[in-house]
């Protein structure tokens, strides 16, 4: 299968003014996000034994391929192929994009539902947008398997750099089909502007706070659950140390 960049002679290029939107917005949350992250970063080691960020090859502009930043909500070692036969019937099916933790996963760490229901994982992801692999908004950076099942024209999605958020993430995300999701991207790679992404940003606290009221509770952590994976963890650290 043919790789994106020899689809669209030199793969399209990041506009000047979306790099300036990226890091002024960094800039400006900055005081506030690395406290964040911190924080989340600690809470993640106290949790779950292992490391703290969670790097993974995804997709980027132009279909090139780059290693994306998370804070890690699984387990160390979790297997894949179950994520990848559920992304894999979602394609086929034309069901809406329902992620595997609505209907429960033991992989996923104490706490980790919240960070993926809240999008906070994601924070890692501005290294991404420092170093110029994604933007603040785009497509979400497809997996290379995923990548491999798109049609021809489903890789115009690939003409925008990927994002922390988008239109497909402010236009029902997971109430949305496939189909759905790859058309809203594509609509956002032709329409792409200043006022568009800007847009999509105001509208991004909303559509994240709908989210998190739609998970269901039971999917989070109770304290005592939290209190017990940590003891569990701090004697190991404490003798590893």
């Amino acid at each position: 299968m043919k790789n994106f960049n020899e689809m669209i002679p030199n793969g399209p290029a990041l506009p000047g003014w979306k790099r300036a939107l990226d890091l002024g917005l960094i800039v400006l949350a900055s005081p506030l996000l690395v406290p964040l992250a911190i924080l989340i970063g600690a809470f993640v080691s106290l949790v779950s034994k292992g490391p703290i960020l969670f790097k993974q090859e995804r997709i980027g502009l132009g279909g090139r391929k780059f290693l994306c930043f998370k804070f890690r909500t699984m387990q160390v070692g979790a297997e894949s192929r179950s994520h990848q036969e559920h992304l894999r019937r979602l394609i086929e099916s034309g069901v809406p994009m329902t992620k595997m933790d609505a209907r429960g996963d033991r992989r996923i760490i104490p706490g980790g539902v919240f960070l993926r229901a809240t999008g906070l994982d994601e924070l890692p992801q501005l290294i991404n947008v420092l170093r110029g692999d994604m933007s603040i908004v785009g497509p979400r950076p497809c997996l290379p398997y995923e990548f491999e099942h798109y049609l021809p024209w489903q890789r115009e999605r690939c003409q925008a750099a990927p994002g922390l958020t988008g239109l497909w993430q402010v236009s029902g995300k997971n109430k949305t089909t496939f189909i759905q999701m790859i058309q809203l991207d594509i609509e956002y790679a032709r329409r792409r502007s200043l006022l568009l992404d800007l847009e999509i940003i105001f509208k991004t606290i909303p559509a994240l706070l709908a989210q998190v009221s739609e998970t269901p509770k039971s999917s989070f952590p109770s304290p005592k659950r939290i209190a017990v994976e940590a003891e569990a963890i701090l004697p190991a650290q404490a003798a590893h140390h």
